[in-house]
């Protein structure tokens, strides 16, 4: 191998080796972010003013939950934290959608991918294709380094509750819902 090839190799290594670390400690801690009561209020309206499409191609207000406890969380299909946490945003959709919790997937990938993973996964709750402009939302929402998963809380009266970035586990999610319910 020739030093500049071997230079790049060793540049791709040290950045695959930072992304894994970074992914790793995302995924175990967990980190919640915290937002100014002023930048709460104007993310919760740009969620609210957002129009998302399914995996179908049919758009989807996020105004039509206005009221009910949301779960949203931004995730990719290539996120291996993100994979790890749909079986328990599942099973809490499953346990509390009959008391006004609405979780909302937001993909960060394409429709075609969010299709056969949500109908392989049979996610039970709302799954919306947000591609990479999901970003944009994520940023908004008190995520400015865009990682994945990402997790935001509303509660019935339109306020930022909690926002978590990493992997979110089913009993963290019941701790902050509870209090609403």
């Amino acid at each position: 191998m020739s030093k500049p090839n071997k230079f790049s190799f060793y540049i791709i290594v040290a950045i695959l080796s930072l992304a894994a670390g970074i992914a790793y400690k995302s995924r175990e801690m967990g980190i919640t972010t915290s937002l100014s009561d002023n930048a709460k209020k104007t993310a919760a309206e740009t969620f609210f003013n957002t129009t998302l499409s399914t995996p179908e191609g049919i758009p989807q207000a996020m105004s039509q939950w206005r009221g009910k406890i949301i779960v949203i969380n931004f995730w990719a299909t290539w996120c291996l934290p993100c994979r790890d946490e749909i079986p328990e945003l599942i099973d809490t959709y499953a346990t509390y959608h009959q008391k006004d919790l609405v979780i909302v997937g937001i993909a960060i990938d394409n429709a075609e991918k969010v299709a056969a993973f949500s109908k392989e996964f049979n996610i039970n709750y709302p799954v919306l294709v947000g591609e990479f402009d999901a970003f944009t939302l994520t940023e908004a929402m008190g995520n400015p380094q865009g990682a994945l998963p990402f997790t935001v809380t509303i509660d019935r009266n339109g306020t930022i509750v909690d926002t978590h970035l990493g992997r979110i586990k089913k009993q963290q999610i019941e701790a902050i819902i509870q209090p609403m319910l």
